[in-house]
């Protein structure tokens, strides 16, 4: 059987609280889960990690290995309704990314109002590129068609090991790799989560970039100033009462442009982190187009020396510290932070099977004080995940 060793990045997303990447898919018809099952069988002949287990190949490392029982694909009957925001979870079965799991994990609900798809998986196995790859890629072998093959060899980002002149700390985490490392990771218990979920359209867009233009130091973006905006309106609802005076904004960054030579197949996590902080009074007076900018100058700054130096101090950190490390390592700031990920660009449209493209879908990734930008009729929705108060 395959086994594939996990990069300084995949590595992060092992264990408990480790950010799985869970989508619900709803459909106006039946989808015939013979078929469905069967072209699954084939995409993972594709996409091997897919079909995998965690297993510690040493006291500081971790592989995927194929497995038969790597993928668990299930049918139910639900009476339950894709529209309730309270009902969504129903349709999930969540992976738990710890040896011996399986870390993708299907569930098809039949509904009275057709089928629902439920596909949680392991952050371990890929980032949101490599989620929608799979998915897109297996609706085509239902129909009957062809795969882009993926690059599924993880060689590429796993650094050579070599002497530091000294251990490697928190601040370097931080420094070089836009990473907390931090207080334990805990389970996520999805009844004290909560979502807010709301549309931004074109026009409200235009009037954010508009407002923040004429403070900014270069020409800005919409995805630019919907993070500052997310950055400044959470922030100030959120915190205030944990002591924590500095706040921190982290942008995941797709590198595989940006690596020379890397395939664009690459079937895995090619995501760095942007992350930049702002002291709260500080962050409460600046204009928009000032915060745009930071974010903007964030995401920039995330280049193929960057990424490499990223790797190595995560891999150095891993191995001086042990698997046991991996539990205290955040990709959002555990007190006083956001995580905003732009995925208005998601082919949802393309994951069809034998009931037409879904007619409704949502993010379900419990990453508490995260926020994703989902693409949307007339501009975007947004999706905002934040514990509730404390009993």
């Amino acid at each position: 059987m395959t086994s594939i060793p996990l990069t300084p990045i995949d590595h992060i997303f092992t264990g408990v609280g480790s950010y799985p990447i869970e989508f619900v898919f709803a459909y106006g018809d039946t989808i015939d889960p013979d078929r469905l099952l069967a072209s699954l069988q084939e995409a993972t002949r594709h996409f091997v990690p897919v079909r995998s287990r965690l297993a510690a190949v040493s006291e500081d490392t971790y592989a995927l290995q194929e497995s038969d029982e790597g993928v668990h694909f299930e049918v139910s009957d639900s009476s339950a309704i894709v529209a309730d925001p309270d009902a969504r979870y129903s349709f999930l079965d969540p992976v738990n990314s710890v040896p011996g799991e399986p870390l993708t994990r299907i569930k098809l609900s039949q509904t009275p109002e057709g089928s629902v798809l439920g596909v949680s998986m392991s952050h371990a196995v890929g980032d949101g590129f490599s989620y929608f790859y799979f998915l897109s890629s297996w609706a085509r072998l239902f129909h009957g068609g062809e795969v882009i093959e993926p690059f599924n060899g993880r060689e590429l980002l796993i650094p050579e090991s070599r002497a530091r002149a000294n251990d490697v700390t928190p601040a370097d985490v931080l420094s070089d790799s836009g990473i907390f490392w931090d207080e334990r990771r805990r389970a996520i218990a999805r009844d004290r989560i909560h979502w807010d979920r709301f549309h931004l359209s074109r026009e409200e867009q235009s009037e954010l970039l508009a407002e923040a233009q004429p403070d900014a130091d270069a020409r800005l973006s919409f995805n630019d100033v919907i993070s500052a905006h997310l950055w400044r309106t959470y922030i100030a609802r959120w915190d205030g009462n944990e002591g924590e005076e500095t706040t921190y904004v982290s942008c995941p960054v797709d590198f595989r442009r940006i690596i020379r030579g890397f395939p664009r197949t690459y079937f895995g996590n090619a995501v760095g982190l942007a992350t930049r902080s702002l002291e709260r009074r500080a962050l409460r007076a600046a204009p928009l187009g000032r915060l745009a900018s930071i974010i903007r100058s964030a995401v920039a700054s995330v280049d193929e020396t960057y990424m490499r130096n990223a790797l190595g101090t995560l891999e150095a950190m891993r191995l001086q510290e042990g698997l046991t490390v991996l539990e205290e390592n955040h990709v959002i700031h555990p007190r006083s932070g956001i995580l905003i990920t732009n995925l208005s660009r998601l082919p949802v449209q393309e994951i069809e099977f034998d009931a037409g493209p879904p007619i409704a879908f949502d993010i379900l990734t419990p990453a508490v004080r995260g926020a994703v930008v989902l693409p949307a009729d007339d501009g975007v929705d947004i999706r905002v995940c934040y514990p509730l108060e404390k009993d």
